[in-house]
């Protein structure tokens, strides 16, 4: 009994945030969290749009970002801005900044009021050092949902965080 129990923690371990809204279990050894199961299952099991998707965004969110990539790369809707988001997201994050914006760019035509695609789209463009073009995707963000919501406000911050001269990283939000 307390062997298994053992076998348990290794392959999940519970962490909060990273991006997701909330506690869910992180899985190791090469598996995701499958919401529909709740349970770690291996990736290669996802074969549905939206568990491929909820768990590619976990897997980039908790750092995983090479096997985000391979996982949302097997998507049947490669198409779905979603997808197309979090493969930028994860290759931005990757250092592959150019490939990230071609993502980004790729969802934003599938989906114009995507607003968290145009906020990582603006965290991208102030990696790059295009403060105004960061600020045109604000604007659009503030079009789509208003200056409340949170992709609107967490380009501002990082905006805000640019300009005063706060390394990428360094402050609270450090997403970008």
């Amino acid at each position: 009994m307390a062997a298994a129990g053992l076998v348990a923690l290794s392959s999940v371990a519970f962490a909060a945030g990273g991006g997701s809204g909330g506690e869910e279990p992180t899985c190791t050894n090469g598996k995701v969290y499958d919401k529909k199961t709740k349970k770690c299952v291996d990736q290669q099991s996802l074969n549905d749009q939206e568990s491929i998707f909820e768990a590619g965004r976990q897997l980039a969110y908790n750092g995983r970002y090479d096997e985000a990539i391979t996982l949302l790369s097997r998507a049947p809707d490669q198409g779905d801005a979603r997808i197309l988001n979090m493969l930028g997201y994860s290759h931005r994050k990757l250092g592959m900044l150019d490939t990230g914006i071609a993502y980004y760019k790729h969802s934003i035509a599938v989906d114009p009021r995507y607003a968290l695609v145009r906020e990582y789209y603006g965290e991208a463009l102030l990696q790059k050092g295009d403060v105004t073009a960061a600020r045109g995707q604000l604007a659009s963000i503030g079009g789509i949902c208003g200056t409340e919501c949170e992709p609107y406000t967490l380009l501002m911050a990082a905006i805000t965080d640019y300009e005063a001269g706060v390394p990428a990283g360094s402050s609270q939000r450090a997403t970008w």
